[in-house]
Parts: structure tokens; C-alpha cells; sequence
């Protein structure tokens, strides 16, 4: 199933809460030129930052003229920096690159008209690699005037520590399941696909949405195998997901996810050195990740690697 919508034209269904904090920072003028909105995969990040853009950019009456001009992509104060489109591979790339960011100098050069705000969404922002990554943090460093970063990434931690420390972080949960149905509905399931595809998703919707059903519950299976014991018992199984595409991918993000709320629930529990350790691992198995995909190594082996980092202690 694959259901990509560009991710302006939908609407934000619950985190209520965290976007009543974001108004409030605006109304109070203490809007802060960074924030990183972190959270599981497909709870709806990069909706939560276009509904954020929406309200700098009066255009949350998505009839209004700026409304129609963000759900086009064509705002001229609205900028998405996302992965591209690998055109020799005919697929997405794995990061974004140092090109993909170049032109957010062009856009901050001109000045928005009657002082309104300028909004930069970097999508998936865990996946920039080095270059591009400084080049975002030289922008972060000495931002003009009212103009606003949304980086949105599965933790914090998978950022660089400098970028960290100039945003202000903001958490979306998981959705409730009535939230969870809505979206898929949204979508137009209904039936038995909206009764099945509710259950799996765990309150991350655009998980389910975006994935094969089939290649999904395969590196679920193995993931959670994985992180159970770091070995490998099924090679065929293996093999099987990798021939798939996002395969690869699909199994690093869920053990990246694993990773993500052992280090949440670790720090809750007051065990920081024990969450450090977490939030490192999951550092290891996006560079790990990364490494894999841009220059074509061995995913058997990776996927060795990235049991071993996510079954460690």
C-alpha cells in the first residue's frame, strides 16, 4: 500500500495539546526560530509542521488564498526540505544532501513582504548527512529575523548535539485509536482493512499507510526477533525482506523506534547513563544505515550489525 499525499494538503488530526503550546508561543511573541518535533514514525510530525506553518503563514482556512498556496507548495514564505529522488536508482534517497539544503540561502535572502514570517521544514531531518547537517547549523546559528525552523526527526538524539542545543523540542505521542481511525479513514479505509490496518498501526497511522502490509509484518517479525536475542536464526527470512526495496530501511527504522523508546523510558525511569547508552545506539544504526545505502554494502552483513547494536544492553 503506498498512499503519499504531499503532506501539506492533509489535516492534523490530534496532538491537540502540543499545538495549543505552539500558539501560545506564538500569541506570546515568544516564538522560538528552531524546533524539532520528534516522535515515532507516522504519528503525523510533518502535518504538525505544516499546521505550525499554517498559523505563521495565516493559512489555516485551507480556502483562504495563503492556504491554497501552501497545499499547492507554492507559498513563496514556505520552503520543505525533504529527501530527493535518486534519478539513477529511480528511487528515494537515503539522506539529504548538502545540495538539497543550498537552497534555503536563497530563500532567507529575500525578504518576506510586509514583515511576515518565513517557515523552513527540514522532513526527516535524522537523515541529513555531514555537510548538510553543518550547512543547516550555520543557518540555525545566526537565523534573520522571524523566520522559523521545523526539523522534524524520531529523537532528538539522532541530530547533531550543536543543532540540538539551538531548538527548542517539542514531543508528539502516539495517537489514541479513535485519532487512529480517523486518519485512516481519512484515507478511505473501511470495513475489515479499517478494523485490521487500526489494530496493527499501535496509534502510527502513516506507518501502515505507507507500507506494504506483507513487508511489514515480515521486518516487524524480525526486528522484534532481533532485538530479542542479536542473532540471526532465520537467514531465509532475511533474505525475503531484502529483496524488497524499503526492506532494508523498513527493519532499520523499527529497530531505530526500539532504540528510541528504550532511551524515553529510561530517562523516565531516572537511568540516564543506561538512556545515553540507548540514544547512542540508535546514533550507531542510523550512521550504520546511512553507510549501507550510499555506498551499496553487503545488507546481510548490515542487518548483522544493526541486531548486534540493537540487542545491546
Amino acid at each position: 500500500m503506498n498512499k503519499a499525499v504531499y503532506p501539506a494538503v492533509l489535516p492534523l488530526i490530534g496532538h491537540e495539546a502540543e499545538l495549543t503550546l505552539f500558539v501560545k508561543a506564538h500569541r506570546t511573541d515568544r516564538m522560538h526560530h528552531g524546533w524539532i518535533i520528534h516522535g515515532d514514525t507516522g504519528i503525523g510530525k510533518t502535518c504538525f509542521a505544516f499546521a505550525c506553518a499554517r498559523i505563521l503563514l495565516n493559512g489555516a482556512d485551507p480556502q483562504s488564498r495563503a492556504g491554497r498556496q501552501i497545499s499547492a507548495g507554492t507559498h513563496p514564505n514556505l520552503l520543505l526540505i525533504t529527501r530527493r529522488m535518486d534519478e539513477k536508482r529511480k528511487r528515494l534517497r537515503q539522506e539529504i544532501v548538502i545540495d538539497d539544503v543550498r537552497p534555503v540561502q536563497d530563500f532567507l535572502h529575500h525578504t518576506a513582504a510586509d514583515g511576515a514570517w518565513r517557515v523552513v521544514i527540514v522532513d526527516a531531518a535524522e537523515t541529513l548527512n555531514r555537510n548538510a547537517a553543518n550547512a543547516l547549523l550555520k543557518l540555525l546559528e545566526e537565523p534573520p529575523g522571524k523566520t522559523v525552523f521545523f526539523l522534524t526527526c524520531p529523537t532528538p538524539s539522532a541530530l547533531l548535539p550543536t543543532i540540538r542545543s539551538r531548538c527548542r523540542l517539542l514531543a508528539l505521542d502516539t495517537l489514541p485509536e479513535e485519532q487512529t481511525r480517523q486518519v485512516l479513514r481519512y484515507h478511505g479505509l473501511s470495513g475489515d482493512e479499517l478494523e485490521t490496518l487500526s489494530g496493527q498501526a499501535h496509534g502510527m497511522p502513516g506507518r501502515v499507510l505507507e507500507t506494504d502490509q506483507g513487508t511489514d509484518k515480515a521486518a516487524r517479525d524480525l526486528a522484534n526477533a532481533l532485538i530479542e536475542t542479536g542473532e540471526i536464526t532465520d537467514p531465509d527470512t532475511v533474505a525475503g525482506l531484502l529483496r524488497h526495496d524499503d526492506g532494508f530501511a523498513l527493519l532499520c527504522s523499527l529497530l531505530g523506534e526500539a532504540l528510541a523508546n528504550r532511551a524515553r523510558t529510561l530517562a523516565g525511569q531516572g537511568k540516564l547513563n543506561e538512556a545515553s547508552k540507548a540514544a547512542e545506539a540508535f546514533s550507531s544504526l542510523q550512521a550504520l544505515q546511512r553507510e549501507t545505502e550510499r555506498f551499496n554494502l553487503d545488507k546481510n552483513q548490515a542487518v548483522r550489525q544493526a541486531a548486534s547494536i540493537a540487542s545491546a544492553p
